[in-house]
C-alpha cells in the first residue's frame, strides 16, 4: 500500500504563494517517514510598484528542493509534520530607470516547516491495520488543519530590493477537506498568510504586509494505486504592503491552475511531474509559470 500514497511529497516551486498543491490532506500510515527531492523551473513576467522605476522585468529561476515528512499520532489522530528545504538560482532582466538592466541571486531559499492533523476520517494505523482499513473506503470524507511557517533563513541581503529569502516570518493557519468517491478525490484548502515585520527592508525602510487569503481546489483521478493524474484551481486576494507606515496601493489578487501526474516506481518509490500557471489580476504583481519534476521515497 506505500506507493499509495507517496506522493503527498509534491514539492512547490517555492516562488509563489498561490501553490496548487494536490492530496493535501491524504491518509498516510503514522510512524512513517518520507523523502523526496525535485527540480522547479519557473519564468515570471514581473511589474513593479512604478515608484521603483523597474519595468518590463522578466525571470527565470531554478530551484533544487528537498523535503521530510514523518507521520505520527498527536490528540489521537493521525498528524504529521514536514520540513522543506531549496537552493535556488534566479535571473531578473528588465528596464531600471529606462536602461536595460539585469541581476542574478545564487543561494538558499527560506525553510518551510508545517505540521498538520486530520480532525475527522483518517483514523491513526499502521501496517496491516492501515492497509485493511485503506480497502474498505470506496466513500470517505476527511477533514484537517494545519499550520505552515515559513522562516527567514533564507539568502538575504538589506541593500538589495530582489533577494531568495523574505527575512521575516510569514505564518500560514489552513483548514482542508478532501472527500474520495471511489478513483476520484475532491479536495477544498482555505488558508491565510500572516506575515511578520521585516524591519531591514531595502534601503533601511520597514516592510508590512496584510493578510493574503488563499483557497484551492483540486481534482485527482486514480488510474491504479499510486497512478494518478489532477488538476487545480487556486485564488488569493490581499498582502497589501505598507513601507514605512505608508501603504502602497498593491493588493495581491492572483488566480493560478495546476496540473499533476504521479507514477510508482516500486512499491517504495514513486515519480511525479507538475505544471502550475499563474496570473496576476492587478496592476503590480507576476504571471508565473512552473514545472517541476520529484521523486519520493517513503521508509
Amino acid at each position: 500500500m506505500r506507493y499509495s500514497f507517496l506522493f503527498i511529497l509534491f514539492i512547490a516551486p517555492l516562488a509563489h504563494a498561490l501553490d496548487v498543491e494536490p492530496r493535501r490532506w491524504s491518509h498516510i500510515p503514522i510512524d512513517m517517514h518520507f523523502t523526496g527531492v525535485a527540480y522547479a523551473r519557473t519564468d515570471a513576467d514581473i511589474q513593479f510598484d512604478p515608484a521603483l522605476q523597474l519595468e518590463d522585468v522578466e525571470m527565470d529561476l531554478d530551484t533544487w528542493a528537498a523535503k521530510y515528512i514523518y507521520s505520527f499520532e498527536s490528540f489521537g489522530k493521525s498528524s504529521r509534520v514536514s520540513i522543506t528545504q531549496a537552493y535556488q538560482e534566479g535571473h531578473w532582466q528588465g528596464l531600471l530607470e529606462g536602461q536595460p538592466a539585469e541581476t542574478s541571486r545564487y543561494g538558499a531559499s527560506d525553510t518551510f516547516v508545517r505540521y498538520a492533523i486530520d480532525l475527522y476520517g483518517a483514523p491513526p494505523l499502521k501496517g496491516k491495520d492501515f492497509g485493511a482499513y485503506r480497502k474498505k473506503q470506496d466513500n470517505e470524507t476527511i477533514v484537517g488543519v494545519g499550520l505552515a511557517v515559513r522562516l527567514p533563513t533564507g539568502d538575504y541581503r538589506k541593500d538589495r530590493l530582489i533577494n531568495l529569502g523574505q527575512n521575516r516570518y510569514v505564518f500560514r493557519p489552513q483548514i482542508g477537506l478532501q472527500h474520495n468517491r471511489g478513483p476520484f478525490t475532491l479536495e477544498a484548502n482555505i488558508e491565510a498568510a500572516l506575515y511578520a515585520e521585516n524591519d531591514s527592508f531595502w534601503n533601511g525602510n520597514k516592510l508590512e504586509e496584510d493578510p493574503l487569503f488563499i483557497f484551492f481546489t483540486t481534482l485527482a483521478y486514480t488510474i491504479k494505486p499510486g497512478m494518478w493524474g489532477s488538476v487545480g484551481y487556486g485564488y488569493n486576494y490581499g498582502g497589501e504592503s505598507k513601507i514605512n507606515g505608508e501603504r502602497k496601493d498593491n493588493t495581491k489578487h492572483d488566480e493560478g491552475f495546476g496540473a499533476s501526474f504521479a507514477y510508482p516506481i516500486n512499491r517504495q518509490t514513486g515519480i511525479k511531474f507538475s505544471y502550475i500557471k499563474t496570473f496576476t489580476q492587478q496592476d503590480t504583481g507576476a504571471d508565473t509559470e512552473s514545472f517541476s519534476a520529484g521523486i519520493a521515497y517513503s521508509f
